[in-house]
C-alpha cells in the first residue's frame, strides 16, 4: 500500500509528517499525522495511536495537542487519524456536527448508504496499522490507544474488542456510554439500525458489562466540562469497572473544560503512563 507525503517538518530532532492514502475500508482517501521520534532513526518504536473528537481532523492534535517533546523523549510514534471518511461522494449531514463528516465514532457501520464508507473501526484497527508499519518503523508489538470525547470512546472500545493488542490505554474525557448519550445516539441509529444490542459492540460500559477486559484504564475529565452531565458521564464507567474488576484512575480535574487547553495540560502525563507499560 503506497502513501503520498502531503508535508514533512523537523520537530524536536524528530518528523512531524501528514500523510494520504486511498483506503479500501472507507473506500475514499483518507489523511494522517504521524510524528516518528528521533529514536526511529535507529530502529522500530513504540507506537500510539490518538483518536479525536466530534468535529475534528488529524490537524487539530497535531496543532494543539503538544505531544511532541514528550513523545520525542520518550520514543515514542504518534499516529493521528482522521475522524471520519470525506469527499464530495460521500454520505452527509452538512448542518449536523454530531454525525457524517468528522462523526465517524470509530464503529463500523450497517445501514445504507453509510456502510460503504463509514467503517472506522476496520480502518482503526486493522487498515491503518497495516499501512503504517509497513511504511515506518514501528513496532506493533508495542501499541497503545488514547483519545479525546467520541475518539475515548473509541479509544476504549477498540482496546476492549481487541484484548491483548493495545498494551495500555487512556482517554481525556470520552463518552463512555455513547449508546444513551443524548450527542450519540442518534448517530447510532443512523449508522447501525434500531436494534440496540447491534450498539454493545461501540460501548465501553456496555462491553465490560458482556465480559470484555482491559488490565487497567487511565481517564482524565475536567469538572468545567459542559458535556460532563449529559455526554460524558464517567461515573457510569466507574461503576462499570468496578464491578469487572478492571483498575480505572479517573483524573476529575478541577476547573478544566472540554478543550484542547484540558489535553495539552495533561498530554504528557498520559504520554509517559503509555511509555511506562509500552517499553516493559
Amino acid at each position: 500500500m503506497t502513501v503520498e507525503t502531503i508535508s514533512t517538518a523537523k520537530s524536536f530532532e524528530g518528523t512531524q509528517g501528514v500523510y494520504r492514502h486511498k483506503s479500501v475500508a472507507c473506500a475514499c482517501d483518507m489523511t494522517f499525522a504521524l510524528f516518528l521520534p528521533p529514536q526511529a532513526a535507529d530502529g522500530p518504536v513504540p507506537v500510539m495511536w490518538y483518536l479525536s473528537g466530534l468535529t475534528c481532523t488529524h490537524q487539530n492534535v497535531m496543532d494543539k495537542g503538544e505531544y511532541r517533546r514528550a513523545a520525542a523523549e520518550l520514543g515514542l510514534a504518534i499516529v493521528c487519524p482522521d475522524t471520519s471518511p470525506r469527499g464530495e461522494s460521500i454520505p452527509d449531514e452538512k448542518d449536523n456536527w454530531q454525525f457524517g463528516s468528522g462523526a465517524g465514532f470509530y464503529l463500523d457501520a450497517t445501514q445504507a448508504p453509510y456502510v460503504a464508507n463509514y467503517r472506522m473501526a476496520t480502518y482503526i484497527a486493522e487498515e491503518l496499522p497495516t499501512l503504517v508499519a509497513q511504511n515506518f518503523p514501528v513496532d506493533l508489538t508495542r501499541q497503545g490507544i488514547f483519545g479525546h470525547s467520541m475518539g475515548g470512546h473509541g479509544a476504549i472500545t477498540l482496546a476492549l474488542m481487541h484484548p491483548g493488542r493495545f498494551r495500555s490505554v487512556s482517554a481525556f474525557a470520552p463518552i463512555v456510554q455513547p449508546s444513551t448519550a443524548n450527542w450519540s445516539r442518534p448517530a447510532f441509529e443512523k449508522y447501525l439500525g434500531s436494534d440496540e444490542k447491534a450498539w454493545r459492540a461501540y460501548d465501553s460500559t456496555l462491553l465490560i458489562e458482556d465480559g470484555y477486559r482491559v488490565p487497567e484504564l487511565l481517564v482524565d475529565q475536567g469538572t468545567a466540562d459542559g458535556f460532563l452531565d449529559e455526554g460524558l458521564r464517567p461515573w457510569l464507567l466507574e461503576e462499570a469497572c468496578q464491578k469487572a474488576g478492571i483498575q480505572l484512575t479517573l483524573n476529575m480535574r478541577k476547573g478544566y473544560d472540554h478543550s484542547y487547553f484540558f489535553i495539552s495540560t495533561f498530554m504528557a502525563d498520559h504520554l509517559r503512563w503509555h511509555a511506562e507499560r509500552l517499553k516493559k
